[in-house]
């Protein structure tokens, strides 16, 4: 490491093909679930940042300026579609107490032969390099790779015995591509699996580039609430799972119910945590794939950008007028779920299980309040003893004060008698309570 540090970051180890480009955003550690999930950050304005608004870019001297505020965990570079950049992650390959690389990291290290830097956590490695990236899908195990679309935590950790630079190194690339990622599928879903409502919808809908698709999405009339969504906002949803559900089911209406592309686009919306990737169930399905699957079972409606019907009604506006097509789980839809249609009234499944959660949540806040009713009335009788007992106090004490004084040894009687009737006060007050 050299003196040119700042936050952290050794600048000069930063590679000039990512220093010069203004696709630099900030990132920030939050919990989520209890899970610590990193969130992009808009250097300029402190909110979220978006892989696909490049108004939420800036350069690297900017990205850490704002981290050096204290704002901000670190700086990441935004992957495009018009850069020759391809990223490769590689997690839980590498020892962080003796910085060895577990298999197969020294492997496709050493065959990309480019820039290689130390991941955050100290456990993988990230390796930048020019190419194409081949098609199909882009992840296995903890190995992934993206071109677009996507930000690199950036470390500037050098990895020694790796290049400085980023190399253009295309036909390894593929090498490693068709080894270690595409020859592991043998679904090609990419692990994510679901119904497809339609397919030739689904065909028209891959045909749309991801900028276009979050555009249309963006435009129509519940476009506030896509864009909330895929910035990280959950403001109106009990917890994160039910916004991560909401956008999932946006996602699937305009990818034409693709489960692999959903899960494609949800990696870089603002709402991707670690939880994502976790197995959370006895089949081996990860609470990612559950996720898709299920909003895919309950989008019953998809956008086909080839429909548009003579009075000029699109797609987009079909989203929200839409009849859903599906019943509710015990085979009865009421008049509203069959009038409520497009991205959120096909969720009738969903919204049933959300309701039922509602309705057992409803049942223990009564009977807590019920159980509080009662400790409140418990403290009205004690408080009504209590009133009670002073006030037999104050009549007995006023009853002494009027009597006689009587004539003893000087003032010793008379405070005997006080301290008497005092005292037997103090122990009626006692016995009450």
């Amino acid at each position: 490491m050299n003196d040119q540090i700042a936050g952290g970051i050794d600048v000069e180890a930063v590679p000039g093909t990512l220093a010069e480009r203004p696709q630099w955003i900030c990132w920030r550690t939050e919990d989520r679930d209890g899970k610590a999930t990193k969130v992009p950050v808009d250097p300029e304005t402190g909110s979220f940042a978006s892989t696909m608004d490049d108004r939420t870019w800036t350069t690297l001297e900017q990205a850490l300026e704002y981290m050096a505020t204290g704002a901000a965990t670190g700086v990441g570079f935004v992957f495009t579609a018009t850069d020759p950049l391809v990223g490769v992650d590689l997690d839980d390959c590498r020892d962080p107490e003796t910085g060895e690389p577990l298999e197969p990291a020294p492997s496709i290290i050493e065959r990309l032969d480019s820039f290689t830097e130390v991941s955050p956590s100290g456990t993988g490695y990230h390796v930048i390099l020019e190419g194409d990236l081949p098609d199909g899908r882009n992840r296995h195990g903890s190995i992934e790779m993206y071109d677009r679309a996507r930000f690199f935590t950036v470390t500037a950790d050098h990895v020694d015995g790796t290049p400085t630079s980023i190399n253009e190194r295309q036909e390894a690339l593929e090498a490693v591509h068709e080894e270690f990622v595409a020859s592991q599928v043998s679904d090609g879903t990419d692990g994510v699996d679901g119904n497809l409502p339609d397919t030739e919808a689904c065909d028209q809908s891959l045909k749309l580039e991801d900028e276009e698709l979050l555009e249309n999405a963006r435009s129509a009339s519940n476009g506030e609430k896509f864009d909330r969504l895929w910035r990280g906002s959950t403001a109106g949803y009990e917890s994160q799972s039910e916004a991560d559900m909401a956008l999932c089911c946006l996602l699937a209406f305009w990818t034409g119910g693709n489960a692999t592309r959903v899960d494609h686009l949800f990696r870089q919306s603002g709402l991707m945590r670690d939880k994502w990737d976790d197995i959370h169930y006895s089949d081996g399905s990860t609470y990612g794939e559950k996720t898709v699957e299920r909003a895919i079972s309950s989008t019953n409606d998809v956008y086909d950008p080839s429909n548009e019907d003579t009075t000029g009604t699109t797609e987009t506006q079909r989203a929200q007028t839409a009849t859903a097509q599906g019943a509710s789980r015990d085979g009865s839809s009421s008049s509203a779920e069959r009038t409520v249609g497009g991205t959120d009234g096909a969720r009738i499944p969903y919204l049933a299980e959300k309701n039922q959660l509602l309705s057992e949540r409803v049942a223990d806040l009564e009977a807590t309040l019920e159980q509080k009713d009662d400790r409140i009335e418990e403290l009205e009788d004690e408080n009504a003893a209590l009133r009670e007992a002073l006030s037999t106090c104050e009549d007995q004490l006023e009853r002494f004060n009027q009597q006689p004084a009587i004539e003893t040894d000087g003032d010793t009687a008379s405070d005997n008698g006080r301290d008497s009737i005092w005292n037997r006060t103090k122990r009626f007050v006692r016995d009450r309570n």
